[in-house]
């Protein structure tokens, strides 16, 4: 698992230093006004380079790339993420999913009846980041969810 050691950058806003599993070294920094650089740490003249700065809006866009929002790889369909109590997986809506297709996630009253949320739905090339009440549900569309363990057994019993 990768290092990440975290420290104030005063008047700035946070430096982060990443020493990956694959041994580069990143060097992020968060301005107070929501910018972010990139850094990579180059080993030949010991120094850091700036290699991007995202503006806040597309920070997120990126985490979301990077996160597995947008895309999540066939080889990764059943991995799921871990962070503390929060798990985040991904669930393939099927044909089979009868009491589920074409209702709203506001109809099915995901969040009331399970304590999870859907965090993004994937539909061929179309990605709804944080997907509202109204959001209809049909086969074949990927859902991002969010929760605790147990949390997303429910919705994934009321999925089927």
């Amino acid at each position: 698992m990768s290092i990440v050691r975290e420290s104030d950058l005063i008047g700035i806003g946070k430096k982060y230093e990443i020493d990956t599993d694959a041994g580069d070294q990143m060097v992020v920094v968060i301005h107070d006004d929501g910018r972010r650089e990139l850094y990579r740490h180059e080993r030949s003249d010991h120094e850091t380079h700036c290699v991007m700065t995202l503006s806040d809006e597309e920070s997120r866009h990126v985490a979301g790339i990077l996160g597995g929002l947008s895309y999540k790889p066939k080889a990764l369909e059943t991995i799921e993420v871990a962070l503390d109590d929060l798990r985040i997986e991904w669930y393939k809506v099927g044909e089979s999913n009868d009491g589920v297709e074409n209702k709203s996630i506001g109809e099915l009253g995901v969040r009331q009846k399970t304590g999870a949320s859907i965090i993004a739905a994937i539909k061929d090339d179309d990605t709804i980041i944080n997907p509202g009440p109204d959001y209809v549900i049909t086969s074949g569309t990927t859902l991002v969810i969010a929760g605790k363990r147990n949390n997303i057994k429910l919705l994934k019993e009321i999925l089927l």
